[in-house]
């Protein structure tokens, strides 16, 4: 969890991913609302994702971009890329995310692509497998992002130095 004051000071960009009509029946007939899902993300390192709903479409992407703010989390990004391949599961989704050398480009699905471009990563080869539902590949991919740790942490928690990590 991201402290409030740090949330406070980062230049967040917001995307919306998905907007659902959906409708709840009553008595009288159908009452509509929306559900607007939105990613947030500062392009370098900070991404998160918020679920909104309202009667409104922009207080539905209001209320979401709200909620995302709360869910933030740092992405430890290597050279524009993440420091290695990582598979992320949420439900029936699952998105497996490659390290891509300089000037490959995000290649990667519609929701995926949000939170990564979010994120600030520039260079990635991400594939979503099994469900393609939006809800269920944006929080697959923050799962993924989750199971990332740094060179840094690593190397402390290995008792090494960076540079003895990329030795070969």
């Amino acid at each position: 969890m991201i402290p409030q004051e740090v949330v406070n000071k980062l230049e967040l960009a917001d995307k919306v991913v998905s907007i659902r009509r959906v409708a709840k029946v009553v008595k009288g007939g159908r009452r509509f609302s929306f559900s607007a899902l939105v990613v947030v993300g500062d392009q370098a390192g900070y991404v998160g994702y918020g679920l909104g709903k309202a009667n409104e479409v922009p207080e539905a992407i209001r209320k979401g971009i709200e909620t995302a703010k709360k869910n933030l989390i740092k992405v430890p990004i290597l050279n524009s890329t993440i420091p290695y391949k990582v598979k992320g599961v949420y439900g029936a989704g699952k998105v497996i995310m490659r390290p891509a050398p300089e000037g490959t480009g995000v290649i990667a699905g519609g929701a995926v692509r949000a939170v990564v471009e979010s994120a600030g990563i520039k260079n990635i080869n991400a594939k979503c497998l099994g469900s393609n539902n939006p809800h269920n590949v944006v929080k697959a991919t923050i799962d993924g992002f989750k199971q990332l740790k740094s060179p840094e942490s690593i190397a402390k928690r290995r008792g090494k130095s960076v540079e003895e990590l990329f030795e070969n």
